[in-house]
């Protein structure tokens, strides 16, 4: 049992593992795909933030293991196995959250925003008001198994970046 409010006594380095867990939201965000813009793409290399001239672009792309009803993942426990390059936001990659939404609880909590009035813990463990809010992913994805991913510039997408509350 999760003592009631924590996220308001601790901070995030500070959470159990089963109040860290607690603190995803379950949007689905983290399974869509995304990919960096660089004024300077012929320099291009892997960075733990962006840079000047870079901005992040997110895709309506989520990975297949993506449960639409649920929007969380349907291979939760061996997504990494099956994905090398699915996010695990841990404690010690906390610092590097600049690929996650704004939207995301652990961002906005990091950022010291606190959760939004629509995360689950603040409404009975209910993802309605935030399925409602059209925070979640739910019915606006598509598979990366079911497109040519070289044309990941026709899912460009803006809704990820809206942040409400």
């Amino acid at each position: 049992m999760l003592e009631d409010q924590f996220w308001l006594k601790r901070s995030l380095e500070q959470m159990s593992q089963p109040e860290w867990e607690a603190i995803c939201d379950g949007c689905g965000k983290c399974c869509l795909n995304t990919f960096i813009d660089s004024e300077d793409e012929d320099e291009f290399t892997a960075t733990d933030q962006l840079r000047e001239g870079e901005e992040l672009i997110f895709t309506n792309i989520v990975c297949q293991y993506l449960d639409n009803d649920t929007c969380g993942c349907s291979e939760y426990a061996n997504r990494q196995t099956l994905v090398p390059s699915c996010v695990k936001l841990t404690k010690e990659n906390l610092k590097d959250i600049f690929f996650m939404p704004q939207s995301c609880s652990y961002r906005r909590l990091y950022e010291g925003r606190g959760l939004a009035s629509w995360h689950p813990l603040l409404n009975d463990g209910s993802k309605d008001m935030m399925h409602e809010l059209g925070i979640s992913v739910r019915d606006k994805t598509v598979k990366d198994c079911d497109v040519d991913l070289d044309d990941f510039d026709l899912y460009v997408a803006e809704w990820p970046t809206r942040d409400i509350d």
